[in-house]
């Protein structure tokens, strides 16, 4: 069986080009689902997999109890590979089909208040790195960048005079976001004072770097956004998701068109956007509580 997955892998890979992080998970998720299947299973060869052997992991899943999200990801794995072997004629039926995918909770998420972010954004940028650390959480507010795209945007990626920035999604799909003049002027910034301070005498394309010159990762960013948090006050739990929660959710908040906040996010389904409604109108069920004489 691990061979059939090697196979999946490189052709996810190769041929997909699916992103580092989905790889990561495909092979997390397949290389669980195979152990269980040799050992709780007695299996050695894919052609001999079922449906109750599908169902008897999704079972074990539950057991162990993983949430609703982390199964409906696992089956979609799982989908996805018996697919493959089907197509690779590595095994004649497919025994993930007809498998209920079990319904995802949908939990809404946490965004910052304008204030929280206005608060944010005050860091000073007063030597190399701080104006770098400016810079960064002022475009993932402004544009709701994803932090990996954060991560590997290039310096030719970025079209300041014309306010907008072209980056790579999931699945390589490209897209231009606007970009704000404030989060234009950080930038700008950070380009002319910080960024050459920074690289030195290293050649690297990538926007953001880290004080060695090489390409800052993305627990690096991690890192950083707890500390400017913990810098500024804010007590309330913070993640790089979160920038981009807060600026779906203000955009639609302020007016802005559903279809138009798909295409900035780079969501495939308007489907995963319209959650941020819901936030919307929760949100504006606690202002009315809060503020209404009679609520």
């Amino acid at each position: 069986m691990q061979h059939e997955l090697n196979d999946f892998l490189h052709y996810l890979r190769v041929e997909r080009g699916v992103s580092k992080n989905t790889l990561s998970s495909y092979e997390r998720d397949l290389k669980k689902y195979v152990h269980f299947l040799q050992e709780a299973s007695q299996l050695q060869e894919v052609k001999e997999i079922a449906r109750m052997h599908i169902m008897q992991y999704l079972h074990h899943l539950n057991d162990l109890d993983r949430s609703s999200a982390t199964v409906a990801r696992t089956l979609s794995s799982i989908r996805s590979f018996h697919q493959f072997l089907v197509r690779e004629r590595l095994t004649e039926h497919d025994a993930s089909l007809h498998i209920e995918t079990p319904k995802k909770e949908r939990k809404l998420p946490k965004v910052l208040s304008l204030q929280e972010v206005d608060t944010l954004l005050t860091i000073p940028a007063k030597d190399a790195l701080s104006t770098r650390n400016k810079a960064m959480l002022e475009m993932l507010y402004a544009t709701g960048l994803r932090v990996t795209e954060l991560m590997t945007l290039k310096v030719s990626d970025l079209h300041l005079t014309m306010g907008f920035v072209r980056c790579l999604g999931k699945g390589s799909k490209e897209r231009i976001v606007p970009l704000g003049k404030m989060a234009q002027q950080s930038v700008e910034n950070y380009l002319t004072s910080a960024r050459p301070a920074l690289v030195k005498q290293k050649k690297t394309e990538n926007l953001f770097v880290n004080h060695h010159g090489n390409p800052l990762s993305r627990q690096g960013f991690w890192k950083i956004l707890k500390a400017v948090a913990t810098e500024v006050g804010i007590q309330k739990e913070i993640t790089p998701h979160t920038l981009r929660h807060s600026f779906a959710t203000h955009l639609l908040e302020n007016g802005a068109d559903l279809r138009a906040v798909q295409e900035m996010l780079g969501h495939a389904d308007i489907s995963t956007t319209q959650i941020y409604t819901h936030v919307s109108k929760a949100r504006l069920k606690d202002i009315y509580s809060s503020y209404h004489p009679r609520a």
